[in-house]
């Protein structure tokens, strides 16, 4: 499990050395120089902008050259990642109830308590190259815990539409997220939630309207459709076996023990 293994605590070299940092820090601030001619720090700031812009555009087209090729092999599928939440009653068991017809679908199942960001990132960078080096996602589900207007990724980490815009590593997150999206898919790429129903109240929809501008310039379409519904089925569909998925659904907060003598 993702995660699962990382240790918390500093030694104390560590802390020693911080606590030699902050004791030798000098607390006078630096005057600011105001010398430069203002005129000349725009220009140059407008021409940075610009410089950045055309390397940007210029990445793009490599980077989707790049996937273009990767993925034009005979038999290749769009893959469809998974991201699977531990703090979802009987986690452990979602990955056996997805489809076994199709092949592209990578579950990866993370430890809510103890993940980071960054390892998350890294496991998925892992398993699309393991499938197929080169390849970006086409479809992903999230499944994990939250309610009206937010989701509960990690332990201490809640996104809500405010939080987007203002925590420093859930903005990495996302935006890092997006660059394992593919370039070269026709349609936008779709992130699907399930273990909660984000659009319960008007900030779901901010949220990911927020989530969406973050990963600008990819193409990428929230959906969080009720399981009940005829869409809410589709999503069901696209990533498990539906008959395995009700079973599990219906034994998930049973304390029976026979789900894999069921299986």
């Amino acid at each position: 499990m993702v995660g699962s293994r990382r240790v918390k605590a500093q030694t104390f070299a560590e802390r020693r050395e911080r606590s030699f940092s902050r004791s030798w820090s000098d607390p006078t601030p630096m005057k600011a120089d105001t010398s430069h001619d203002s005129r000349d720090s725009s220009d140059l700031q407008s021409s940075h902008c610009t410089l950045d812009e055309a390397c940007e555009d210029l990445d793009w087209d490599t980077e989707k050259g790049l996937e273009a090729v990767a993925c034009d092999t005979d038999g290749f599928l769009p893959p469809k990642v998974m991201l699977i939440s531990s703090k979802v009653p009987k986690a452990e068991y979602i990955p056996t109830v997805i489809r076994r017809d199709d092949p592209s679908i990578i579950p990866i199942l993370y430890d809510h308590e103890h993940a980071t960001f960054e390892d998350i990132l890294e496991e998925i960078e892992k398993k699309l190259n393991v499938y197929h080096k080169g390849a970006k996602i086409w479809k992903m589900l999230i499944f994990c815990q939250g309610g009206p207007g937010h989701l509960y990724l990690l332990k201490n980490k809640v996104a809500t539409f405010a939080k987007v815009e203002k925590e420093e590593d859930m903005i990495h997150f996302w935006k890092r997220l997006s660059r394992l999206m593919s370039k070269v898919n026709p349609e936008p790429n779709v992130i699907h939630i399930m273990g909660c129903y984000i659009l319960g109240n008007p900030n779901g929809e901010k949220l990911f309207q927020n989530l969406r501008t973050l990963m600008t310039p990819y193409r990428v379409t929230f959906e969080s459709p009720l399981e009940l519904s005829a869409q809410g089925k589709q999503m069901i569909e696209t990533y498990f076996d539906f008959r395995l998925y009700r079973l599990w659904k219906s034994r998930q907060h049973s304390k029976l023990l026979d789900f894999d003598d069921v299986l």
